[in-house]
């Protein structure tokens, strides 16, 4: 038997399905309210969706033929896979509740899709749509995955967020408090956090009832507003490298809650969109890599937790 590193989400899978599992992406057509004026113009400072939709996501087409045309890309390989609908690109609940039930119950109408992962913004989870969501996980797996990106709102601010971090805790206690799984999405590395604040963090992260959590490192994309800011003073940001982020996660691991589900570590973003950094790994290396250094520190998830 393999040791314990930490709470890794295949096994929290199979521990749900008896069967193995793939997520098909989804690209609903939402938009964010940072995008539309509603909060604010041009979505955060940090992203560009198109590294959101793999190559078989192609946007334009209805929800089910996505649905169809993911499970196609993965069913020669593996014939018995089912498959969760990953609404990832945007914010994925910020639309009327009539329009999304639509989009969310034509993914899972598709034969061989068991369940739904629905990602979003904090800000932007009404109660009626919880009501909802309640009501469809007694029929299928639901998994609502809220992007905190930081716990600091100097951090928020920055980077065009158009929310603070008790808007985070209250969406994700609000969506727990109703049983349904939590996951949260943090960057590591944003410009201005130091790595004594990012030990903090997870200390901070730690206190919220979170099912699953991904870490991405900070990567700078084409076409964002945080490549011309780098561009402009790359003084301000402190990019890692893969031997620094390694112990980065590391620590950061140590200090967090046991019981949460360590979906990701990094992020691939397209070469082509990709400034910095290119560690030339695919994310499967990197999981190794981390595995590596925490056997070689006799270290694991929660080891200094002090819950």
């Amino acid at each position: 038997m393999e040791r314990f590193y930490y709470n890794e989400f295949g096994t929290y899978l199979r521990n749900i399905f008896n069967y193995k599992v793939q997520k098909i992406t989804i690209d609903g057509g939402f938009t964010c309210p940072n995008r539309d004026g509603t909060k604010g113009r041009g979505g955060c400072t940090y992203c560009n969706n198109r590294t959101f939709n793999p190559a078989f996501c192609h946007k334009h087409l209805p929800v089910k033929e996505q649905m169809r045309e993911g499970i196609a890309f993965f069913s020669h390989k593996y014939p018995d896979m089912r498959y969760l609908a990953y609404f990832q690109a945007y914010t994925n609940t910020y639309d009327s509740l009539a329009n999304l039930k639509q989009r969310y119950e034509d993914a899972l109408s598709v034969e061989g899709c068991v369940g739904i992962v629905i990602g979003t913004r904090p800000d932007c989870m009404p109660e009626e749509l919880l009501d909802y969501l309640v009501e469809l996980q007694k029929r299928t797996f639901v998994l609502i995955e809220y992007g905190i990106e930081s716990t600091s709102d100097r951090t928020l601010l920055r980077i065009n967020r158009g929310h603070d971090y008790a808007c985070a805790v209250d969406a994700v206690k609000r969506t727990a408090a109703r049983g349904i799984p939590v996951g949260a999405h943090i960057i590591l590395g944003l410009p201005g956090e130091s790595r004594e604040e990012l030990m903090k963090q997870a200390a901070v992260l730690s206190e919220l009832p979170l099912t699953t959590l991904k870490l991405h490192q900070l990567q700078l994309i084409r076409g964002t507003r945080m490549a011309e800011e780098y561009a402009e003073t790359p003084s301000d940001f402190s990019l890692f490298s893969v031997e620094n982020y390694i112990e980065t996660v590391v620590d950061y691991v140590e200090r967090l809650n046991p019981d949460f589900v360590l979906e990701r570590f990094a992020s691939q973003s397209p070469k082509e969109l990709l400034i910095a950094p290119d560690w030339g790994l695919k994310n499967h290396e990197l999981v190794d890599k981390i595995k590596r250094r925490m056997r070689e520190r006799d270290t694991w998830q929660g080891k200094i937790y002090r819950g």
